[in-house]
């Protein structure tokens, strides 16, 4: 026997294509995961995209439906007055529309209103209704959003309200062709020469002082309106699971009791 023959037999390489690769457990081990992290990634976009197919009728129908409501209030008041009731919730659906949606909802809410009122009533009364309540309702919207204190949504308010007033009176006396300021300016001056006769004073009130009375009464009258509004929003709102700002402390204890 020689010594060739006495030598052990050395293993054979091999060519097939798995022993061209190095064993990596490390990458075996992340393809999987890679697979996982597909198939997760896919499945929580299956479940978005759905939703937010969901959210956008939504959106339009929500609006379409608080606008139309916006719209029948001001509507039946026109027609049927009950008094100060309906006048509260003007600005309220619209405002409603901007704590669901955001801003661009509210001033689609407010566009379609006035053009629903302008088929229905006519442009002059819709324009009557945009302004102030529909921009009201925007702005207390914004306003209640943001968690803004009651003292500045209630400024702002008033301050819209105003020149709301001042727009319907100009356009009032524009479509008439008289100046409806002047039956303001006297009915402040019946009011003013009756506080002057029961304070007794003989003087008669001057042009300035009457004039700055009707100015102060319509702010004061507006103040007072902005007031009672964020009442019957913060009843209605926090049931509808839109919570407005919390009023001061001394507006919830005198609504405890």
């Amino acid at each position: 026997m020689s010594i060739l023959d006495s030598l052990p037999d050395e293993p054979e390489e091999e060519t097939s294509p798995e022993s061209l690769n190095p064993q990596n457990p490390q990458s075996d081990q992340q393809e999987p995961q890679k697979h996982n992290a597909q198939t997760n990634g896919g499945g929580q976009h299956n479940l978005l995209s759905p939703q937010l197919k969901v959210d956008a009728p939504l959106r339009i129908v929500e609006t379409a439906f608080l606008a139309s409501t916006a719209s029948l209030i001001w509507f039946i008041n026109f027609y049927f007055p009950l008094g100060p009731v309906l006048r509260i919730f003007f600005p309220v659906p619209i405002a409603l529309v901007y704590l669901r949606w955001g801003k661009r909802a509210a001033w689609m809410a407010a566009v379609t209103s006035g053009l629903l009122l302008s088929v229905l009533m006519g442009p002059v009364r819709s324009l009557l209704f945009v302004m102030p309540f529909a921009f009201m309702g925007v702005l207390l919207g914004a306003t209640w959003y943001r968690r803004a204190p009651w003292i500045v949504s209630i400024t702002l308010g008033t301050l819209l309200g105003t020149l709301g007033v001042f727009f319907r009176l100009w356009l009032l006396s524009v479509l008439s062709g008289e100046d409806l300021w002047i039956y303001l300016i006297t009915q402040v001056t019946e009011l003013i020469e009756w506080i002057f006769l029961k304070l007794g004073l003989l003087n008669s009130p001057s042009v300035f002082l009457i004039q700055l009375g009707a100015v102060a009464l319509i702010i004061l009258n507006n103040f007072i309106y902005l007031f009672v509004v964020h009442l019957a929003a913060w009843l209605l709102l926090d049931r509808l699971g839109n919570p407005i700002p919390r009023p001061p402390r001394w507006v919830q204890v005198l609504m405890d009791y």
